[in-house]
């Protein structure tokens, strides 16, 4: 039987060959595997003897392994019939021959599944990468099935052995008298075991079966250290305190974000080392900037640049890091609704709201028109539009930080102008957020659905001006009923004492940017509308505010910037530097033109000087574009090249800001206002 398998074997295998030969190499063809099978008899017959062995091994494993569950069964039963054993121990004597019963099936599965395996493998063709793609997806989901039930029996089995510990403990303890403080802490043993079996929520158990759930293989790594046996009672700490990071195969890190015993205390210490080094860092490179005439913020991205992924890499908690910088745009845009009055609001609202509309407008025609010539798909000339139509919200104030804003007769303050337009481009991009969805189904829908495509997009923009309406209905209210006595309150509260005022000025922070987040509309268009409320109350409730609120903003100011530096790539910038300028020059200068174009139709005759400041701050890429971007390489509207170049070009034109702005300032703005404003 063993022959005959082989030789039909070695047919299946010398068929294909031997019809690439001539009819005069049968006979040889024929003669060699004659020849290679007399002399593999040997082998051959120690084969089958090995398989004749082996199938009796298995099937005495198997007939064994059925007396043992008979024996399992009896004892089952035996243990439900005593009398003498309470219901708990009957549960778990039970539970603990289910868990061996569970072992041996498994145990059983195992083997037929690998013959199963074998089987399949062999009856597959070995040119069919396809197949074989589909085979190891198979056998990878099976491993982690595998692993999963594995994983539960252990945890099971350790459940086990301390019920077991505890028997015993409450068997030594029925031996002997107890004093009072061993009966205390055998009270407060078993009020704690009660406290963990309510605080554990099982999310594993729960979530596990949950629509989306893919079960992954990890690793799991321990900080490395130098001194051997420093860092082997480190592990068996970490290990205890669930402090090592695990990585999947797709090279994602993560770190614990909430411990299954909650009753200990735990901290991140690579995140607290990061922050720690982003300080100590960014103040040298602050210094830099500041004697060679740049703004601050570029020597915190110069920090990020320096500890990120492009140099020593030393940021472990990139996206802890990143969650943290976002307060600093919270509380940067708060401070600019608490210099932005709502009457200068209610100003330059129609400008606001045309201006940044007729720029979008614009940049994605012209998008599309390039796009078409360079045979670039719509979905993508749209996104990279859209992207680069937005700019700086938290740089243009900087730059308007401090900086006179007195209104002539009849003209329209700059600054006014040019923050009422950022604002609206900041209710944009919440737009653009919503709408990426239905950008991305676009990218992969037929001619047949474009239809229902713009519907869906009209009634998303609905949504958004609905829940816009919503919101400016809810200022109006606050500002009428509640702001005053809210602070007036506070104020009272917090005489010798600014901790409360801090807390409830931060309080209604993040309470603004909870409505605008559950009304579908930007978290930062809450912060700007908080500080315009508050700074309705007059200058010096402002100026109050301000001194309290400054020292935060400009730490978590530091963080943010910082972040940003850690998604730019000098070596990326220096291999393509002359595509990268030609392209950031284009983007800056097609911006500037295109706001003096717009300013030009929509500003009064007697503001038309404003339009070179106000364009020359719109003329730089916001940093947002790095979160549109990145979601928008993993969505896959753009390419992984095409998401650097974005990022690229943003870094540049953020850097070529302050020469602009400068620039536009000693052209048209008079001599005592340029001090303030640079």
């Amino acid at each position: 039987m063993k022959v005959t398998g082989f030789i039909s074997l070695w047919t299946l295998v010398s068929l294909p060959c031997a019809q690439l030969v001539n009819p005069a190499e049968h006979e040889d063809v024929v003669k060699h595997a004659i020849k290679l099978h007399r002399g593999k008899g040997a082998v051959i017959a120690q084969r089958k003897q090995w398989v004749l062995e082996s199938c009796r091994k298995l099937s005495g494993l198997l007939r064994q392994k059925n007396v043992v569950l008979n024996k399992l069964k009896n004892a089952i039963r035996a243990v439900e019939k005593d009398a003498g054993l309470s219901d708990e121990e009957k549960l778990f004597q039970v539970h603990t021959f289910e868990i061996f019963q569970k072992e041996l099936n498994e145990s059983e599965n195992s083997v037929f599944q690998a013959i199963h395996g074998l089987q399949r493998a062999l009856q597959g063709d070995y040119k069919d990468v396809v197949n074989m793609k589909e085979s190891s997806r198979q056998r990878l989901e099976a491993l982690r099935e595998a692993a999963i039930k594995e994983e539960m029996e252990y945890v099971e089995l350790l459940a086990a052995e301390k019920h077991q510990v505890e028997a015993l403990k409450n068997m030594q303890h029925q031996n002997k008298s107890l004093s009072m403080l061993d009966e205390i802490l055998e009270d407060v043993r078993k009020a704690a075991d009660r406290l963990e079996e309510e605080i554990e929520e099982h999310a594993f158990d729960d979530n596990k079966s949950v629509r989306g759930v893919n079960f992954e293989a990890v690793l799991r790594v321990e900080e490395d250290e130098a001194n051997s046996k420093r860092n082997a009672s480190k592990r068996e700490v970490e290990d205890d305190l669930g402090l090592s990071m695990l990585i999947d195969s797709q090279n994602n890190q993560y770190i614990l974000t909430k411990p299954r015993d909650s009753t200990i205390p735990r901290a991140d210490h690579h995140f607290i080392k990061d922050i720690v080094t982003i300080g100590m860092l960014s103040l040298p490179c602050g210094w830099l900037c500041t004697t060679i005439g740049l703004p601050t913020m570029f020597g915190y991205i110069i920090c990020g640049v320096l500890l990120g992924p492009s140099g020593l890499n030393s940021i472990k908690s990139i996206v802890q890091v990143e969650t943290l910088g976002e307060f600093g745009v919270f509380f940067t845009l708060f401070l600019v609704g608490l210099e932005f009055s709502p009457e200068r609001l209610r100003k330059v609202w129609k400008i606001s709201l045309q201006g940044p509309c007729y720029m979008t407008v614009l940049m994605i025609a012209f998008g599309l028109l390039w796009g078409h010539l360079l045979q670039i798909r719509p979905t993508q000339s749209v996104f990279i539009s859209t992207c680069l139509s937005l700019s700086s919200t938290p740089l243009v104030s900087r730059f308007l930080a401090g900086s006179v804003r007195g209104d002539k007769e009849g003209d329209i303050d700059y600054s006014s102008v040019l923050l009422g337009m950022l604002v609206m481009q900041d209710v944009q991009l919440g737009l653009f957020i919503a709408v990426m969805p239905t950008l991305i189904q676009a990218g992969v829908s037929t001619y047949s659905s474009i239809f229902k495509e713009i519907l869906r997009i009209l009634i998303l923009i609905g949504q958004i001006l609905f829940s816009l309406a919503a919101v400016f209905l809810l200022c109006l209210v606050i500002k009428t009923y509640l702001i005053g006595p809210y602070y007036r309150k506070l104020h009272a509260e917090s005489k010798g004492n600014k901790e409360i005022l801090i807390l409830g000025i931060t309080a209604f922070i993040f309470l603004m940017l909870t409505i605008t987040e559950l009304l579908d509309v930007s978290m930062e268009l809450g912060c700007f509308l908080a500080g315009a409320l508050i700074s309705s109350q007059g200058h010096m409730v402002s100026e109050e505010i301000m001194s309290c609120i400054e020292p935060i903003r400009d730490f978590l100011a530091i963080i943010f910037f910082a972040s940003i530096g850690l998604h730019v790539f000098p070596t990326f910038v220096i291999y393509e530097l002359t595509v990268l300028l030609f392209l950031t020059l284009s983007v800056v200068i097609m911006k500037f033109v295109l706001a003096v174009l717009v300013l030009s139709l929509i500003l009064p005759k007697t503001s038309q000087y404003i339009k070179w400041i106000v364009s020359a701050g719109l003329a730089q890429v916001s940093e947002f574009s790095f979160v549109l971007g990145s979601r928008a390489r993993r969505a896959g509207i753009i390419s992984r090249e095409v998401y650097l170049l974005i990022l690229s070009v943003t870094t540049l034109s953020l850097l070529l800001a302050p020469a602009l702005w400068r620039a536009a300032i000693m052209k048209c703005v008079p001599r005592p206002e340029r001090r303030s404003s640079t």
